[in-house]
């Protein structure tokens, strides 16, 4: 079975918890990553623990593992640090990695913030575009070479070139040590794992965890403030038939960082999230939030065929909790008012034609609740 989570929006939707919620009901899973890289940060709360989850999958907590199709984007120091956060407050957890992924080095973050800091596009300084273009470029790491000292050597050498940072000032020496120790330590990790899981099928449950949103996907987005890479279904590749699509959204529309969101002129009550984890950095900017405009979320939807053709889609609102007295949205270019909570849900979904819709009231999965069908077709 095949349960695909997708963010509507500009990402910070509240996948991490969807996925922990899916882990949840289905235990025997295996938690896919099929886009984007460790830029995802999917907040799960868990009994007493809690944790950003940037390469892990968000099922972690419940012992599921995670693998990395070649579309994801490995980050090595973040991932080794990561799975040391990690293994004091869970079981140690378990990732496989496919071979292909291209693989982030400190050269490609710091070209990423050299950039931002001119350019202003909102991104997250961690060097996904940087090291989507150098691999177009056909300069490539992969997470295989990670394996082989002397042609990770050689390859890093020629990614220095790449970049012309050879006379930098020492700062990269410092780099280039913490990078390669870093790697030491995954290569050595068992937990850590090259290829696919064996048998690559052995899972009741595949849940592929989306990151970011499908707004920010290059091929949806607005330009220049989207991502290189896609958001949507592209690199999702199952012989079956999606069986369950989760389309995600906050009750209200958020974006980190500069680019184009609507509504924000418009006054609203939405109450500041006691549980954000995403806020204000240094390269994406402030965290914002206005009114959640349906006609986004039916762009967003319209755009992929995979989705807009799935019969079983569920919609699924989060935060609902940050807008007591506020149910409103805005839909072809009006703002509707709604008299409640159910009656926001019931108007949303009838909007965008999905039968059903899962929702939330606070950051921990166990409070979804899974609604009547209020959309018939």
């Amino acid at each position: 079975m095949n349960k695909i989570v997708i963010g509507l929006g500009f990402g910070d939707e509240g996948k991490g918890s969807v996925v922990d919620y899916l882990c949840s009901k289905n235990p025997d899973s295996l938690v896919i990553r099929f886009c984007g890289g460790p830029q995802a940060g999917h907040t799960v709360y868990y009994e007493d623990k809690n944790h950003v989850f940037s390469n892990f999958g968000s099922g972690t907590f419940r012992n599921v593992p995670t693998y990395w199709n070649c579309s994801c984007l490995v980050d090595p120091i973040g991932l080794d640090n990561e799975y040391e956060i990690l293994a004091f407050k869970s079981p140690p957890p378990i990732i496989y990695i496919n071979e292909d992924c291209p693989i982030i080095t400190p050269l490609d973050m710091t070209a990423n913030q050299i950039n931002e800091s001119q350019l202003h596009h909102g991104s997250c300084g961690i060097g996904i575009g940087q090291t989507r273009q150098r691999n177009e470029d056909g300069c490539y790491l992969k997470f295989k070479d990670l394996y082989n000292p002397k042609i990770l050597r050689l390859k890093y050498q020629a990614i220095k070139e790449y970049y012309r940072f050879d006379n930098r000032i020492d700062i990269f020496k410092q780099y280039d040590k913490d990078f390669f120790k870093h790697v030491e330590y995954i290569t050595k990790n068992k937990n850590i794992i090259k290829g696919h899981p064996e048998p690559p099928y052995k899972h009741d449950t595949y849940i592929y965890e989306g990151s970011q949103g499908l707004l920010l996907s290059e091929n949806i987005g607005f330009f220049p403030h989207s991502t290189k890479g896609h958001v949507d279904t592209t690199n999702i590749t199952i012989n079956e038939t999606y069986d369950d699509l989760y389309l995600v959204t906050r009750a209200y529309q958020t974006r980190h960082g500069n680019g184009p969101m609507t509504n924000e002129e418009i006054p609203h009550n939405i109450q500041d999230n006691p549980y954000e984890s995403n806020k204000k950095n240094d390269w994406q900017g402030e965290f914002r939030c206005s009114l959640l405009d349906l006609d986004l979320l039916e762009y967003a939807i319209n755009s992929d065929g995979q989705i807009k053709h799935c019969e079983n889609k569920t919609l699924v609102i989060t935060c609902l909790d940050l807008i007591k007295n506020e149910y409103r949205f805005t839909y072809k270019d009006k703002i509707i008012c709604c008299n409640d909570e159910t009656d926001f849900i019931e108007k949303i979904a009838d909007i965008l034609k999905i039968k059903e819709v899962l929702t939330n009231n606070s950051p921990f999965s166990s409070t979804f609740v899974l609604s009547n069908k209020y959309y018939e077709i």
